[in-house]
């Protein structure tokens, strides 16, 4: 368990990127989701660290044990972050895993720092490349949706992430594959972060256009997204994803939700384990 500090360029105050650095071998970096922290991957980490991998966790900004600035919840700002994490441990030939918002970490980081250390891309119930709905992006969800979450953290944020955490999961369906002890530790994780970055980080998965981001991706890379995702809609976001990266693969877990992490560990591991492998 270590800490990273970094002074951002631009920025007026320091931040602490708390990282997990587990196993030897081929790094994998694992990018966590919204509105969680690197805790999420407890049934991923032991997975891949006895298949002889080195795993790198690490907390976003303003979430788990990382520094809690006012600012600073945009791509570029977060991407950065992780750049800087790379940059420290003095890593390459990194398999590069995001799941939900941290795909889109995973396309900002390939367009501005290139993949010359990176072997492969994850991306794991993705949002990019892009989830709002515009002319020219049919599928996506309307911008109320967004503006309603949003009202929603500003004036009952523990009220909203309870039921979210629910349909995070699709809990209604998928009773016997989680328990109420795991929906009360997520809820704890994201009630933990901060509400600034809560909310800020919003706007960032929810409207960030990351479709140029994906198009310059040449080396390997594999979407997963379950058919039952009812947070992150598949056709605006991993099958759009698939479109754009030349000779990526798509694979469809049948009746995942979006924390299939979770729910369909076992079949999500085994994907990603057949690619890495």
């Amino acid at each position: 368990m270590k800490n990273l500090i970094k002074t951002p360029a631009q920025k007026d105050t320091n931040v602490s990127i708390y990282y997990e650095d587990q196993g030897s071998g081929q790094p994998i970096v694992l990018v966590h989701g919204w509105p969680l922290s690197g805790s999420m991957w407890e049934y991923q980490v032991p997975v891949l660290v006895e298949a002889g991998y080195r795993v790198i966790t690490y907390d976003r900004r303003g979430f788990g044990r990382s520094s809690r600035p006012y600012s600073g919840y945009d791509y570029t700002s977060m991407t950065e972050d992780l750049h800087d994490l790379i940059e420290k441990l003095d890593v390459t030939d990194i398999i590069l895993v995001g799941f939900s918002m941290g795909g889109g970490e995973l396309a900002r980081y390939a367009a501005t720092y290139g993949t010359s250390k990176i072997s492969k891309l994850i991306f794991i119930s993705s949002i990019a490349p892009y989830l709002l709905k515009t002319d020219d992006n049919p599928d996506g969800a309307p911008e109320v949706v967004f503006h309603e979450m949003e009202e929603n953290i500003k004036n009952d944020r523990a009220g909203f992430l309870k039921t979210f955490g629910e349909g995070f999961v699709n809990y209604e369906d998928n009773k016997d594959l989680i328990s109420q002890g795991q929906l009360d530790y997520n809820f704890q994780i994201a009630i933990d972060a901060s509400p600034k970055g809560t909310l800020e980080c919003i706007n960032s998965f929810g409207r960030t256009d990351l479709r140029g981001d994906l198009e310059g991706i040449e080396i390997p890379t594999l979407f997963i997204h379950g058919d039952a995702d009812h947070i992150v809609p598949l056709a605006p976001s991993s099958q759009q994803g698939h479109q754009l990266v030349k000779d990526s693969q798509l694979k469809i877990i049948k009746g995942g939700p979006h924390g299939l992490y979770l729910t369909h560990k076992k079949e999500l591991n085994t994907l990603l384990l057949d690619f890495i492998l």
